[in-house]
């Protein structure tokens, strides 16, 4: 029963994953190795690390950053107001020998 019960708990890495984030600070971080993602908010760095390098062939993880970013405030009309939803970001640093991921290379 121990072995069901381990099966039924892992994520597959779609799941850790969920997209890469894109801004000019992330652009400036391919530079020199490293790639920003949108996380699951219950993975940890190690869940990541192994996503990452299932995911993305011959790409080997060096190191991985992980936070939390808190939702911001946002008004709906003039009194009414509401938050965004939180999420977790993932900055991933890739080994020195390591592949880069093809997803990226457009956009430096």
């Amino acid at each position: 029963m121990a072995d069901v019960q381990t099966n039924l708990n892992q994520k597959l890495p779609q799941d850790i994953i969920i997209s890469p984030v894109i801004t000019e600070k992330a652009n400036d971080n391919l530079l020199i190795g490293k790639y920003t993602f949108k996380v699951a908010k219950d993975s940890n760095k190690i869940e990541i690390k192994k996503a990452v390098e299932s995911l993305f062939d011959g790409v080997k993880v060096q190191k991985v950053n992980t936070m939390n970013v808190r939702g911001q405030f946002r008004r709906q009309g003039r009194n009414r107001g509401g938050y965004t939803a939180s999420w977790k970001k993932a900055i991933v640093t890739l080994a020195e020998g390591s592949k880069t991921i093809e997803f990226f290379e457009g956009m430096v």
